[in-house]
């Protein structure tokens, strides 16, 4: 049997309002991604500072972080071998005009500032964001009915 791998996806707040977060998570579960882990929360500001540790030196960092505490994100945690590849594929570029329709962020962004989702950019990137976010007994581990047909 092939490694299952494991992503980070974070619904952000500009799709909860928008009201994008069940035709988002359709669309990974139609793919065959298997959600183990997801939570509806208002991220703090403490959490988003080290979520986007790697950028605090860019200019725009203050207002990353101030975007994505401006109201409740879904993040979720799905696996599927390479998920983390095909994952940022579905998502599309970080800017939308670079985007191509048919993935998340070529069919629903407008403008990179409100980019709708997040997803792990590495399989390094997934660990690090899973276990920022989530606790391990919040990952749950269950075989799927569809698993043998995917």
């Amino acid at each position: 049997m092939a490694h299952q791998e494991s992503t980070f996806i974070a619904i952000k707040p500009d799709s909860m309002q928008r009201g994008l977060v069940g035709e988002i998570i359709k669309r990974f579960e139609q793919k065959g991604f298997r959600l183990v882990a997801m939570k509806f929360l208002q991220a703090s500001q403490e959490l988003l500072k080290q979520h986007y540790i790697d950028l605090k030196d860019c200019p725009f960092f203050p207002g990353l972080v101030k975007y994505m505490n401006s109201g409740p994100v879904v993040a979720m945690v799905w696996e599927l071998l390479n998920v983390v590849k095909m994952g940022r594929m579905m998502l599309g570029e970080t800017n939308p005009v670079d985007s191509k329709p048919g993935t998340i962020c070529g069919d629903f962004c407008i403008q990179v500032g409100r980019n709708i989702i997040h997803g792990s950019d590495s399989v390094k990137s997934a660990e690090k964001e899973i276990s920022l976010w989530f606790k391990p007994e919040e990952v749950v581990d269950y075989k799927s009915c569809a698993f043998d047909w995917i």
